[in-house]
């Protein structure tokens, strides 16, 4: 006999299955109420309502084909015209429409490498990412075979270093990337100078905006200073640029927009070496529901320019309550200067791993950020509409949660915890993760097997490295997504 999850014998009522369905998402993070900072972009109940209705209309509908499915041809030309005007693209600009960040990402990672293996004749290719560009290129780097080059940070702003980026340039360079901005400091990068380097080793440069490219023209609107980092910039490519973040639209929403045809023709994909039908795809995916898109483009034209505006100001306005408040709490710092409500906070006195801790007993959901480079382990806030409105009541609490922290500090690390974390590899996770995951405090107190209370395990993990820290990021995934019975939670 298995454990394994089968379908049900018979049927069952619609009623029973959305109880079930409730009690499933009963430990889910809450997506609304205002105490998150990670994960939720919340532009209130209309919003939400008009994405699932928009998205309920056209999810039957297939992508594949905008041949077969007009509307959704249609409905993408004109998400991308709108994404393409609030950039400042030339008229010779175009888009796609995405899965997400990731597959905007990666496709321009693909688009770079068969341009330069078509024109330059390129077949061991690099592209060099800054130590604050998202995983995405890496992931990138691994399915499309190109060679991730790291290029220093300063330590100080946060910027991507461009005398260690310009002594890295090779023949075999595909790509540059800068970000505006970083998802882990809110910085931008200097985009400019970029492009001008770019423009002068006829190598793209790619701008990851996925989480500030919608919302950065806005403030710089609102008379907010705005690093330059759009198609107006010379040398600038391709942008990618999340719509399901601070344009509001649904989960699976992204563009990856180009300065012009002629570039994306490498994007795309055809296929008749086969008995079926022909194939021509301008993303990874081939069948993709069009509901995201109809979500996308109904809530772009819900909300319009002033209706952007409204929320950018109101995420502005908290983003300088809680920057000014975290700099006038003596142990906390602020990691670089952000342009937008993406915040990491860093401390030399007060453990943030523990700080993160005490938050989350308090109701708040905090992002810890592991050690990297130029940056220490911070904690990482990402303001949105529907938190904005709690900055001072989180001020509040994170001014209590840092004395808390200062006046009880958590125990060194046990000698055993430390000599362990200083000789794992790879290989040793891979061998004895179960061992290992009850060793660092993990076991079953949850369905995702980690601790309620996390800092001694954040601790150990920041003294991995990073390859160490992979290793076992797979491992606990792999252990997760098992077809268990067992994780079911029956309703009566």
């Amino acid at each position: 006999m298995t454990d394994r999850f089968e379908l049900p014998t018979e049927g069952r009522p619609v009623d029973a299955i959305f109880a079930e369905l409730d009690a499933y998402r009963s430990d889910d993070m809450a997506v609304s109420g205002g105490r998150a900072w990670t994960y939720v972009y919340d532009a209130g109940p209309e919003v939400a309502a008009l994405q699932k209705r928009a998205v309920a209309a056209f999810m039957s509908k297939n992508g594949l084909d905008p041949t077969a499915f007009p509307s959704l041809g249609r409905l993408e030309n004109e998400v991308i015209g709108a994404s393409l005007s609030h950039l400042n693209a030339p008229a010779s600009g175009v888009g796609t429409f995405t899965s997400g960040g990731t597959e905007s990402c990666m496709l321009a990672v693909l688009t770079a490498r068969e341009r330069a293996k078509a024109e330059r004749g390129i077949t061991a290719p690099e592209m060099l990412l800054p130590e604050s560009a998202h995983a995405a290129f890496h992931k990138g780097a691994k399915y499309f075979g190109i060679k991730p080059i790291l290029v220093k940070l300063d330590p100080e702003t946060f910027e991507v270093d461009l005398d260690d980026l310009r002594s890295k340039i090779t023949d075999n360079t595909v790509l540059l990337v800068g970000s505006a901005p970083g998802y882990a400091h809110g910085v931008v990068d200097p985009i400019e100078a970029l492009g001008a380097i770019g423009l002068e080793h006829d190598i793209p440069v790619h701008v990851d905006g996925c989480i500030g490219a919608w919302l950065l023209p806005l403030l710089e609107a609102l008379g907010e200073p705005v690093p330059a980092f759009d198609f107006r910039v010379p040398g600038v490519t391709s942008i990618s640029m999340d719509l399901h973040k601070y344009a509001f639209a649904p989960k699976g929403s992204s563009v990856l927009l180009m300065r012009d045809a002629a570039y994306r023709r490498h994007q795309l994909f055809a296929c008749s070496h086969w008995s079926g039908y022909g194939v021509v795809n301008t993303t990874m995916q081939s069948t993709k529901s069009g509901g995201p898109l109809a979500g996308a483009w109904a809530v772009m034209q819900h909300l319009g320019r002033d209706g952007y505006l409204a929320l950018a100001k109101k995420m502005s306005v908290a983003t300088r309550e809680l920057l000014e408040g975290i700099e006038a709490i003596d142990d906390l710092r602020v990691l670089g200067t952000p342009v937008m409500g993406l915040i990491a906070i860093a401390s030399d006195t007060v453990d943030v791993f523990a700080l993160s801790d005490a938050l989350e007993r308090k109701g708040w959901r905090i992002l810890p950020q592991l050690s990297f480079g130029e940056s220490p382990k911070n904690l990482h806030l990402m303001v949105e509409p529907g938190n904005a409105p709690h900055a001072q009541a989180f001020l509040a609490d994170l001014r209590e949660a840092t004395a808390h922290v200062r006046a009880n500090p958590p125990k060194p690390l046990p000698a055993m915890l430390d000599q362990v974390a200083s000789m794992l590899t790879p290989e040793m996770v891979r061998a004895k993760y179960t061992e290992l995951l009850g060793m660092l405090g993990g076991g079953s107190e949850k369905s995702d097997g980690l601790p309620e209370e996390r800092a001694e395990l954040n601790a150990v993990i920041d003294k991995l490295a990073p390859e160490t820290r992979e290793a076992l990021l797979i491992e606990f995934m792999n252990h997760f997504y098992v077809a268990s019975a067992q994780q079911r939670k029956p309703v009566e």
